[in-house]
């Protein structure tokens, strides 16, 4: 048997080191409506048995009634479980009437009669109000923690208690784990949270990590982080078309297989149109593509498709389609990855970073998502061009910080330039890794065959 409690989501069970050490005492903690009393039930539903019974102790803080019967909306919510190997009790009757002696006396007769495997008390910061001082509370916690420690039993205690209370309530000393469940509010957006603050005699992963409520219980999204200790890989030596030849010829022969690529530009300037290219380009070569985008819908990029006599039919064309609209950065770059592994695509288009990093309050954490998400594509030797928008219509002064230019192997400048009467579009490659480029900057079009490069500017024409 496994010295670790499963919580039926395997992204879960990573962030906790593999998964709650047996037989500690776990507290849950987070303000209402976090999900507290879901993720307790969704232990007990994923491990109880007939072997290995289950008793959830509810107190005065939410009615028996009103947790079985939004319970029963969850999908792993099993009916059959109940009254067999998973046992709802109250604990409010008694607490009411004998306090916390009767609240210990009812516990001490469920041990015995049942031996259960697991035990949950929700919630256990309700009992804190029905001590008469502090060390009676203390003395009640101690002889609790005692007759849960000397049996083997995992307990779950859920409370309302903040973060900020993990030095001054004793139950924080006693718990093996704490598990705190939050909100995060970016702007008008709130996205929920959760961290390890404690895992007793284990590793866990730290730093806050998003999660979802959802009808098949919380679903958790590990914080990306690819800092490659003592790992390598060989790259490839291989080079892969853009799309567009002429830009392949300032490229040296195109990208290298397995690199990424930032194509920057303000809005107009053909960034969409160049990542097309890159992802139908490697369709004729036999290569499959995700164009993972945030900017039009499937039915806008259809119309823009239709001009260049393209199609999203195309079958080696993976679109992955997501609003910007409550977007959790965490949640999408995990189904981004498990869409590369089920198509084994070879090039990437990410559209755009900047609908990306609106959905991230932290710069750093923005910009180690990104990080890891392009050193996982190149130890697999996938190709990726990211498109990012600049507000300069005229004259980019910066790019550093309005994307991740220095961690990419290749940049890619589209701008609008003042001709002698009219606006031109023009073309640049500012950076190239491991690579020589032609700097040159080089006009271009947009024609029914896509984008089609021209000659360079001259030196006395104005490029402001």
């Amino acid at each position: 048997m496994s010295d670790r409690l499963p919580s039926g989501r395997a992204s879960l069970d990573l962030v906790l080191g593999g998964g709650l050490p047996l037989y500690g005492i776990n507290l849950v903690i987070g303000p209402p409506g976090t999900g507290k009393t879901i993720l307790a039930e969704q232990y007990l539903f994923h491990n109880a048995s007939k072997e290995q019974l289950a008793v959830y102790l509810s107190t005065v803080s939410e009615p028996l009634d009103k947790i079985l019967r939004y319970g029963q909306s969850l999908t792993f919510f099993d009916k059959s479980k109940v009254g067999s190997s998973i046992l709802y009790e109250d604990l409010g009757r008694r607490l009411n009437e004998e306090g916390l002696g009767g609240v210990l006396a009812q516990l001490t007769g469920l041990l015995r009669e049942h031996r259960p495997s697991f035990v949950v008390i929700d919630s256990f910061k309700a009992l804190r109000a029905y001590a008469p001082d502090e060390g009676s509370f203390r003395r009640f916690l101690h002889e609790l923690a005692g007759q849960l420690s000397a049996l083997p039993v995992t307990s779950f205690w859920v409370g309302e208690y903040e973060a900020t209370q993990t030095t001054d309530a004793p139950e924080f000393a006693v718990a093996d784990a704490i598990i705190s469940l939050g909100f995060h509010r970016i702007a008008e957006r709130v996205s929920r949270v959760i961290q390890v603050l404690k895992l007793r005699g284990s590793s866990f992963v730290a730093g806050t990590h998003a999660y979802r409520i959802s009808p098949q219980g919380i679903d958790v999204f590990p914080r990306l982080a690819d800092p490659r200790e003592g790992e390598s890989y060989v790259s490839s030596l291989d080079r892969t078309t853009s799309g567009v030849s002429m830009l392949d010829e300032m490229l040296a022969d195109g990208f290298w297989r397995g690199s990424s690529t930032l194509v920057a530009g303000p809005s107009g300037s053909g960034k969409t149109l160049l990542g097309l290219h890159f992802a139908f380009s490697g369709a004729r070569l036999g290569e499959r593509c995700v164009f993972a985008t945030l900017q039009e819908s499937p039915e806008q990029l259809e119309h823009v498709l239709g001009g260049f006599s393209w199609s999203l039919n195309e079958p080696l064309i993976e679109l992955m389609y997501r609003p910007p609209v409550d977007l959790y950065l965490d949640e999408w770059v995990y189904e981004l990855l498990d869409v590369i592994g089920q198509t084994e695509a070879t090039r990437v288009v990410i559209d755009s970073l900047g609908d990306l990093r609106a959905a991230c309050s932290d710069e750093l954490r923005f910009r180690e998502y990104i990080y890891s998400l392009l050193q996982r594509c190149a130890r697999k030797n996938i190709s990726v061009l990211m498109t990012q928008e600049v507000p300069e219509l005229f004259g980019l002064t910066r790019l550093s910080e309005y994307g991740i230019s220095h961690l990419s192997d290749n940049v890619v400048l589209l701008q609008f330039l003042r001709g002698d009467s009219e606006i031109k579009r023009a073309i640049s490659v500012l950076k190239t890794r491991a690579s020589a480029h032609d700097p040159r900057i080089r006009q271009f079009e947009i024609t029914s065959s896509g984008l089609s490069l021209g000659e360079q500017f001259l030196p006395e024409q104005d490029l402001t």
